[in-house]
């Protein structure tokens, strides 16, 4: 959905090294298949190797970074100076782009990892936009400067989060986080056990609780202050939210770049997504925190994704969530705005009449209001933003 629906390139985890949760992270075989997808449409593809490795995950490390040259990574995200390193030695032809998980927040750091052989540093995301002014204007015009621009922020920020280490034995630092800083909690006073006293007068808060990230509208002051990449947070995001935001800002990057206003319509698209309240971060000062509540808003709910098309519409589909005929859709196709259509005559995987689309991920005919690529997405707005 990434590169579909318009990055420039794809940032992602192998099974090892990497800040993501094993499991549903590339095998090596997987990653390469990645790679050839992304480049045979042009778009990069950045292994992320910033975990900070033990020392005996080391000895794998070399061979590790040896295969991803051979597959053709075009970077890797590296947060520990070793294995930066161990990626000049083993992987001297890929780019090194150091991770927001560094820290780093001014000038001598990133021109001390360039010096490295850093070509690109991801700024900590507690950066002021005044600050990297400055830092632009301090390093080399070479060392490329990138911000994360749209995601969920943590209490620990860029910081290395020990927090769910803690309560549950859960790494944040692996990919296993258990975001106990979107828990709700209470004041417990040492000689009263088992008494919870309430942080607010409406009982517990989400003390911890950030809110989201959203620099759609603000492209244009990032590229003034020097900023050359924009990173979109993807952690255990879904393909919907994938391919909207990315669609989204592709569109806001490219106007910025024209020069021409943003269309309020790709503002709007970020409002679809499943997301706490938005902020800009501190771009502009204190973020503030999101105490009310640690549910997610969303406008609008996935239906269906297109498999095929004809010219004239007539598709199959499979099953996202329930809908029926009759109901005001939205068709998403990559590159392209939302077009609204009503569900009209139905029939299921085998060409029976249906009125809903009543099994989980069923494949269906519907005729769409015209043709629509493959991995196009039809959803249903919700009656209320504020429903889980």
């Amino acid at each position: 959905m990434a590169v579909l629906y318009g990055a420039d390139a794809v940032y992602l985890a192998g099974r090892r090294f990497g800040m993501r949760t094993a499991e549903v992270s590339f095998s090596d075989e997987e990653l390469g298949e990645a790679v050839r997808f992304a480049h045979s449409r042009g778009v990069k593809v950045y292994v992320t190797c910033n975990t900070l490795p033990r020392e005996e995950e080391l000895r794998e490390l070399p061979g590790y970074l040896e295969y991803l040259q051979e597959i053709g990574v075009d970077a890797l995200i590296i947060a520990d100076l070793g294995v930066m390193a161990l990626a000049k030695r083993h992987a001297p032809k890929i780019s090194r782009h150091v991770s927001t998980q560094f820290g780093v927040l001014n000038s001598a750091a990133a021109n001390a990892l360039f010096d490295l052989g850093a070509d690109t540093v991801v700024l900590a995301r507690e950066t002021p936009l005044a600050d990297i002014r400055r830092i632009r204007e301090h390093t080399p015009k070479e060392l490329r400067l990138e911000a994360f621009v749209h995601g969920a922020m943590c209490v620990s920020f860029s910081g290395r989060c020990l927090l769910s280490n803690y309560m549950t034995g859960r790494d944040a630092n692996r990919g296993q986080c258990a975001q106990p800083c979107r828990w709700k909690y209470y004041l417990v006073e040492e000689t009263r056990p088992g008494q919870f006293f309430e942080i607010s007068e409406d009982g517990g808060t989400h003390i911890m609780n950030s809110k989201d990230l959203c620099m759609i509208e603000h492209l244009p002051e990032l590229i003034d202050a020097g900023i050359s990449s924009f990173k979109i947070e993807g952690r255990t995001k879904s393909a919907y939210y994938t391919a909207v935001v990315t669609n989204a800002y592709r569109h806001a990057l490219d106007a910025a770049r024209a020069g021409e206003s943003l269309d309020p319509a790709w503002v709007e698209e970020t409002e679809m997504l499943s997301h706490r309240p938005y902020t800009t971060g501190f771009f502009y000062g204190e973020p503030g925190q999101h105490y009310q509540e640690g549910m997610f808003l969303r406008k609008a709910d996935v239906v269906a994704v297109v498999e095929e098309c004809a010219q004239d519409g007539a598709a199959l589909l499979t099953q996202r969530n329930k809908f029926s005929s009759g109901d005001t859709l939205e068709l998403l196709c990559p590159g392209q705005k939302p077009v609204s259509f009503t569900a009209g005559d139905m029939t299921d995987g085998e060409g029976l009449p249906i009125t809903d689309t009543h099994r989980a991920m069923m494949p269906f005919h519907m005729r769409l209001p015209f043709q629509a690529p493959p991995f196009s997405i039809v959803r249903k707005r919700r009656e209320s933003a504020d429903n889980p």
